[in-house]
C-alpha cells in the first residue's frame, strides 16, 4: 500500500514535529512548509493525499493557500489548524472550502482520528466509484461519480472533495433526512458535538453553486428542527440506470 503523502504547513517547530511523528506512526509521507512562501511552493509541486494547514503564517496566510489549492486543485483535502479564539477564520475558512478544522491546542489523538477519517473517506469513495460508475441526472444537473465531476445546464461546476462527497451521499439518498450529527457521521467519517456549523458551511455552499437561488433551494432543502435532504423520491430513481448507458435519472 502506497504511503498517504501529507504536506502540514505550519510555522511553530516543535508542534510541526509532533505531527509529523504521529503522521509517520499511521505510514504517511510528511512534507513540512513553516512559512506561506514555502506553503505555496509545496502545495503545488505534486499531488497531496492531505494538506494540513495552519491559518496563522508568516508570509501568505493560510486562508490565501487554502484560497489557491481550491481555486487550482479543486479535490485536494484540506485540514485546518486554528486557535479557539478565530472563529472568524474557521468560518472563513470552511467557506473557501476546507474539508475540516482542529482547534488549538488540540489532542493529537482527536487530529489523528480525523486525518484517519479523511484517508477512509476518500478510499471508500475511490472504492464504490470504480465498481459503480455511473452519472446521476438531476434536471439540468449531470454528477459524474466516476470523474467527480458536476455539470450544471452544460458547464462544469467546481466542487471541493467534500462537497462533493456531501452531494453524493444526498444523491445515494434521495428524499430521506439527515441531522447535522449523521452527515457528520457519514460524509466526513466522524460524529462530534459542537461541529454541526461545519456541516451548516458545506451546505450553503454547495447550494451557491449548484441552485438556481440558494435561497429558496430546489434540491437540498431544510427539514426544520430535523436537518436536511435531497428533495427527490426513491422511486424516481429505480431502474433508470442501466450498465449500458451508466446514467441514472432522478426526478423530483
Amino acid at each position: 500500500m502506497n504511503k498517504h503523502k501529507v504536506l502540514v504547513v505550519e510555522d511553530e517547530h516543535d508542534i510541526a514535529q509532533l505531527i509529523r511523528l504521529h503522521l509517520n506512526d499511521i505510514d504517511c509521507d510528511v512534507t513540512l512548509a513553516s512559512d506561506g512562501h514555502e506553503a505555496m511552493r509545496q502545495a503545488f509541486a505534486q499531488q497531496w493525499d492531505l494538506v494540513m494547514l495552519d491559518l496563522r503564517l508568516p508570509g501568505p496566510d493560510g486562508l490565501s493557500i487554502c484560497r489557491a489549492l481550491r481555486r487550482e486543485q479543486a479535490y485536494t483535502p484540506i485540514l485546518m489548524l486554528t486557535s479557539k479564539s478565530s472563529e472568524l477564520d474557521r468560518v472563513l475558512g470552511l467557506e473557501l472550502g476546507a474539508d475540516d478544522y482542529v482547534t488549538k491546542p488540540f489532542s493529537v489523538s482527536e487530529l489523528m482520528a480525523r486525518v484517519k477519517a479523511i484517508f477512509r473517506r476518500v478510499e471508500s469513495m475511490g472504492k464504490r466509484f470504480s465498481v459503480d460508475a455511473e452519472t446521476v441526472i438531476l434536471g439540468p444537473l449531470a454528477i459524474d461519480t466516476a470523474g467527480r465531476e458536476v455539470m450544471l445546464h452544460g458547464k462544469a461546476v467546481a466542487l471541493t472533495a467534500r462537497e462533493f462527497d456531501l452531494l453524493l451521499h444526498f444523491i445515494r439518498h434521495p428524499g430521506q433526512v439527515f441531522s447535522r450529527a449523521q452527515l457528520l457521521d457519514s460524509v466526513w467519517g466522524y460524529g462530534h458535538e459542537g461541529y454541526e456549523h461545519t456541516v451548516n458551511s458545506h451546505i450553503n455552499r454547495l447550494r451557491a453553486k449548484i441552485e438556481q437561488n440558494p435561497s429558496q433551494p430546489e434540491y437540498i432543502v431544510t427539514v426544520w428542527g430535523v436537518g436536511y435532504k435531497l428533495d427527490a423520491r426513491p422511486q424516481d430513481i429505480g431502474g433508470t440506470a442501466t450498465r449500458h448507458s451508466n446514467v441514472m435519472q432522478l426526478h423530483s
